[in-house]
């Protein structure tokens, strides 16, 4: 198989990696990830790794793999898409639906859904996620951006990685917070006791994980709570507020088994999204309602 792209090193040295995301502007760090785990670089003829330098004048080969079928198939499943235009559209998915397949989940996700009601994904993230730029968990609820076109799958990638893309959430938490506000910083991995679990870790067995929470109201028992993230790990707010000793109210895996409502998720919400357009430049910010089964709850909390 014949190199795709080559080019030679100059201006010092650099991990390998940085070098080719650099050449391969319109490849993300997690695509490039994956040429590397591949085995697709090589550097002076010699298979490369990730995390080895890269001196002037090197000669770097870099095959890209021709582009996959879908993994996924169109649905028509309704979605709510809030706003699109030719780079992205922005999605309030409903509780209850996973994003993209896995763990079982083949059909019925919202990448079967945007694969029937967009004309466009972006094809970065492989045959599985197209389009998927971040994700929330298949019972949170909220907005996403996807992403139509790679370049705008890079920019918006590149976006979260520097944290000048803000999500913002609501969720009721059980109990009472000490505080009105403040700031969790942890490292957040899988459990040592339930590899299906996320948990706060050592920084050695983690990665850093940092979320601010405002109190938004008190109820008797339970506080309406907003949280603003600075990371994006796995379950990050729902860990987080386990660790505060206050889990979301619905969260039967992080939280109690036994819950006073009748509910069938957690009661986490993306409520706001902003975000600089990837063509325009312009910062958008996006809202997305409680939706009814969330506003509920609160209704019967004010009647306490």
């Amino acid at each position: 198989m014949t190199p795709n792209k080559v080019f030679t090193a100059d201006g010092g040295c650099a991990r390998a990696d940085v070098f080719v995301c650099g050449e391969l502007k319109n490849k993300t760090r997690s695509s490039v990830k994956k040429l590397f785990d591949g085995g697709f670089v090589s550097i002076n003829g010699k298979t490369a790794k990730a995390s080895q330098e890269i001196f002037t004048g090197d000669r770097v080969e870099v095959i890209l793999p021709p582009a996959e079928e879908y993994g996924a198939k169109p649905e028509n499943i309704p979605v709510d898409i809030v706003y699109q235009d030719k780079d992205i559209a922005i999605v309030n998915k409903p509780q209850g639906m996973t994003v993209h397949m896995g763990n079982g989940n083949v059909d019925g996700t919202l990448v079967n859904a945007l694969l029937y009601s967009l004309d466009s994904l972006s094809g970065i993230n492989g045959v599985i996620r197209p389009g998927i730029v971040h994700r929330i968990d298949k019972d949170t609820s909220g907005l996403l951006v996807v992403a139509k076109n790679d370049a705008a799958h890079v920019n918006l990638s590149n976006q979260i990685a520097e944290k000048t893309c803000k999500r913002t959430y609501l969720a009721l938490l059980e109990g009472n917070l000490k505080t009105d506000c403040g700031t969790v910083t942890t490292y957040i991995g899988r459990s040592p006791q339930d590899r299906t679990k996320m948990a706060v870790v050592a920084p050695e067995k983690g990665k850093l994980a940092v979320t601010d929470y405002t109190v938004v109201k008190r109820y008797e028992g339970f506080t309406l709570c907003r949280f603003d993230l600075h990371t994006g790990r796995t379950h990050q707010i729902r860990v987080h507020a386990k660790y505060l000793g206050h889990p979301v109210v619905g969260d039967t895996v992080y939280g109690y088994k036994k819950q006073k409502f009748k509910l069938n998720g957690q009661l986490l919400h993306a409520f706001r999204l902003t975000l600089t357009h990837p063509s325009s430049g312009e910062e958008m910010t996006f809202e997305a309602p409680l939706p009814d089964y969330f506003t509920a709850v609160l209704n019967k909390l004010n009647e306490l």
